[in-house]
């Protein structure tokens, strides 16, 4: 289990930075049952450094959002991936927050394992 929320759709559904902010690490989790294609955004609200993931995404995501990319609220990241993209799970996006700063395009405690 974990502390993210999952929001189902078709492939290709996009999805959307719900805060200003950066683009901090981008990268693929190649295991079945993992996140596939990730990526973690970097936001600050207030004077407090929030972090999101954005996982089970299609692999145009690390094109699109590369590490540093500047990213304003509505802005499209990425898309849902299908199965052989996105650690082999129906479509939908694993959204998750944090306020530790993830070394890489992953967060702890999230996937069961």
């Amino acid at each position: 289990g974990g502390v993210g929320i999952d929001l189902g759709g078709p492939v290709g559904t996009p999805v959307h930075a719900w805060s200003q902010g950066t683009v901090l690490h981008a990268g693929y989790n190649p295991a079945a049952g993992d996140y596939g294609y990730v990526i973690v955004t970097q936001h600050l609200v207030g004077d407090v450094r929030v972090y999101s993931l954005y996982g089970h995404l299609d692999s145009k995501t690390l094109e699109l959002s590369p590490p540093g990319r500047k990213i304003l609220p509505g802005d499209v990241l990425g898309h849902f991936g299908d199965r052989s993209q996105n650690g082999n799970w129906p479509p939908h996006v694993h959204f998750q927050l944090s306020l530790v700063r993830p070394q890489t395009h992953d967060m702890p405690g999230v996937v069961s394992r």
